[in-house]
């Protein structure tokens, strides 16, 4: 026989689950209306990636980048992109200064852009150099995100257009213009042109979306002229000649693969894939020494483990209830700071690779850039350049 204390006590259980259930559904039912309503910034397509690959041999995490050393910290603002010329080291920085670093001294020797600079909006006037390489001539070859390709006198800070993002381009504008190679006589500059529709600034965007509006292109020094090599790219972003020039390839970020396209030779023109599903999003790509390529990764795709970005490619309505209700900048806070560089043989297999776990020491590499027995690390975000003693990994 139930007591009257238990009696009152379960009519209070009953009385407070349907008291929670009402008042939940007061607040769930306005909201999801609210949510449907909002506008989405994004119209996200679902994106097809296989299942990452298993991060065990070469591939085996371990926390080797955690032996690099800081360069110059909090006296950058996430210098993408590092070259060289002897041991003076160039780089391209967040508030759209182009930088040389000579003997520790850090000068600015140029601004593409003008100010204001340093918020997200600025960025369009600001300017954001990305990509740099050397010229034959020692000049330096720049791909500013908003302005377009530019050549660049190290001694004198004097600015060339070679390429302005206000021109069309087969009809299709230059929105968000992100790294390029040159060839060793300085006659061709292959470049990537990540969306025609969003900006550097929203990236996040671009990649969520699976936007497949990007490019490669080519531009001839002497002719001047400008062709569209490659069309249908999600997000293009860094490209590496190989040693022999005879093809280009293209990190197409938003698939986690690399593609390779032919520049001369018998297959000149066509196109195929160099490496596909990636463990992580590739940025940018550079020719190591031993005659592949090192590869940094904007962020990874942990196996075992979860990877948010692959939970999210073919759910496009998850996307946009995130973007109704979130900004880009606190969905960054979600991707994990995971660092990761992989060096590729010639054939596009993998040789080794480094890691720091939760991005310790060198967080968001976008470039890994070999000179001298060291690895420049660059970083998008990063107030600094990292190091890494090769010899001692």
């Amino acid at each position: 026989m139930d007591r009257p204390g238990q009696r009152l006590n379960t009519y209070s259980s009953k009385v407070f689950r349907v008291t929670f259930l009402t008042l939940a559904v007061s607040v769930a039912v306005p909201l999801l209306g609210v949510t449907v309503l909002l506008d989405c910034p994004i119209d996200p397509q679902p994106i097809s990636l296989k299942e990452p690959p298993l991060l065990t041999g070469v591939l085996e995490p371990n926390t080797k980048l955690r032996k690099a050393e800081r360069l110059w910290e909090n006296q950058l603002v996430g210098p993408e992109s590092i070259v060289n010329i002897g041991d003076v080291l160039f780089t391209g920085t967040a508030d759209g200064k182009i930088i040389k670093i000579e003997d520790g001294e850090i000068q600015t020797i140029a601004r593409i852009g003008h100010g204001p600079c340093g918020g997200h909006e600025d960025e369009p006037t600001c300017g954001r150099p990305l990509g740099m390489r050397v010229g034959p001539n020692n000049t330096l070859f720049v791909a500013d995100a908003y302005y377009g390709l530019y050549e660049v006198d190290p001694a004198t800070g004097e600015t060339k257009t070679l390429v302005s993002s206000k021109t069309l381009i087969e009809g299709q504008k230059l929105s968000f213009v992100n790294d390029l190679t040159v060839t060793r006589d300085g006659r061709k500059i292959y470049f990537t042109d990540s969306s025609s529709k969003w900006q550097r600034r929203d990236y996040l965007f671009l990649v969520m979306e699976g936007t497949d509006d990007g490019r490669l292109l080519e531009y001839d020094t002497v002719t001047k002229e400008v062709k569209v090599l490659m069309v249908g790219l999600r997000f293009p972003n860094g490209v590496q000649l190989s040693p022999a020039e005879d093809f280009v390839l293209v990190q197409e970020t938003t698939m986690a693969r690399i593609r390779r396209y032919y520049v001369s030779g018998l297959m000149k023109g066509g196109a195929d894939m160099f490496v596909e599903n990636m463990p992580g999003l590739p940025d940018n790509i550079r020719l190591s020494s031993s005659g592949g390529y090192w590869v940094a990764m904007a962020a990874v795709r942990p196996n075992p483990g979860f990877s948010l970005l692959d939970f999210l490619s073919e759910k496009p309505w998850i996307k946009r209830m995130i973007f109704k209700l979130l900004s880009q900048e606190t969905v960054t806070k979600f991707v994990p700071k995971y660092s990761l560089v992989v060096e590729l043989s010639e054939t596009g297999s993998y040789k080794r690779s480094f890691h720091d776990p939760n991005g310790v020491t060198v967080a968001y590499v976008s470039e890994a850039h070999e000179h001298n027995g060291h690895l420049y690390l660059g970083s998008f975000r990063s107030p600094y350049i990292g190091r890494l003693d090769l010899q001692h990994v």
